[in-house]
């Protein structure tokens, strides 16, 4: 039994297996290879995209999905903890994925249950499927992996998307810039876990100083909901806008990445520029997840 916790439970060959998988579902999207399966989808925290696109994967598989999307209307409003939720759970299924605000919680969770885990994101830590659809996002624009030179823009702190992103391109042989306010800057662990690679990073304050460097500009919104403090939160919220007009002179394979939702430091007026890729790789995040539920559960 595996479980994807972190982006680091897969090796390379995995992470690449995982990516081939997604383009067949891709090109095709109803494969009923897991009929007779049922997974629980336990969101402990709110989510659109990430709940949608796994639940709409376990359902092209052709299995059955059970959950729930609010935790209030569950026992744990009650004071049911969350190892007592899993232990109920585990009975009842094949598979459970889970997003939980606690750090984590997933890691736990999968030690606890006695089936597959799926981490959709816990906390600032991880959200390994995000990876994934991210990975396969970089691959369809640039046509491979290697030699990447990604540019990370806004909540490097909290942004657990950017943390997965960053461990998963350490295969790649990837550079990057870290391009954030000091409040939000990419947090030592993952500065000292480049260095141990020996992969290059560098750091900037300014959006437009590295713009024109990048072949992937992924933009992140600065997340509300991890400041305790609601002045520090209105410091940085809009620290970075991209608008349209600031895409002269970037590279010509330059694609914008965003994990989603954006609140405003994406213009609309990207939105119809050769540039903006994000509502597609939301798109790729059924392809990836369909994949991933597959392969953990054996059968791709």
């Amino acid at each position: 039994m595996k479980s994807l916790i972190s982006i680091g439970d897969f090796s390379k060959e995995e992470i690449l297996h995982i990516l081939e998988v997604a383009k067949e579902f891709e090109k095709n999207r109803v494969q009923k290879i897991l009929e007779g399966k049922v997974i629980a989808s336990l969101f402990f925290e709110p989510s659109t995209r990430t709940r949608l696109s796994f639940e709409t994967a376990v359902n092209r598989l052709g299995a059955k999905v059970i959950g729930f999307s609010d935790a209030s209307n569950t026992s744990v409003s009650k004071g049911e903890t969350l190892k007592d939720t899993i232990r109920m759970v585990t009975n009842y299924v094949d598979m459970i994925i889970m997003r939980h605000p606690l750090e984590g919680s997933s890691r736990y969770a999968s030690e606890v249950a006695t089936v597959p885990v799926v981490n959709a994101g816990d906390g600032a830590n991880q959200h390994p499927s995000q990876t994934l659809l991210d990975l396969y996002s970089i691959m369809q624009t640039q046509g491979h992996l290697d030699g990447i030179t990604i540019n990370m823009v806004g909540d490097l702190k909290y942004g657990r998307t950017t943390h997965s992103l960053l461990q998963a391109m350490s295969h790649f042989n990837a550079k990057f810039i870290f391009t954030a306010p000091e409040e939000l800057r990419m947090p030592q662990e993952y500065k000292d876990f480049l260095d141990s690679k020996g992969i290059e990073y560098i750091e900037t304050t300014s959006l437009d100083d590295h713009l024109r460097d990048c072949d992937i500009l992924y933009m992140t919104r600065v997340q509300q909901e991890r400041f305790t403090d609601p002045m520090e939160y209105e410091k940085v919220k809009d620290c970075y806008r991209l608008e349209a007009s600031m895409l002269d002179g970037v590279r010509d394979n330059m694609k914008i990445l965003h994990p989603l939702p954006r609140v405003n430091e994406i213009d609309q007026d990207v939105d119809d520029t050769k540039y903006a890729y994000y509502f597609k790789q939301a798109e790729n995040g059924l392809y990836v997840r369909m994949a991933i539920i597959s392969y953990l559960l054996g059968y791709r």
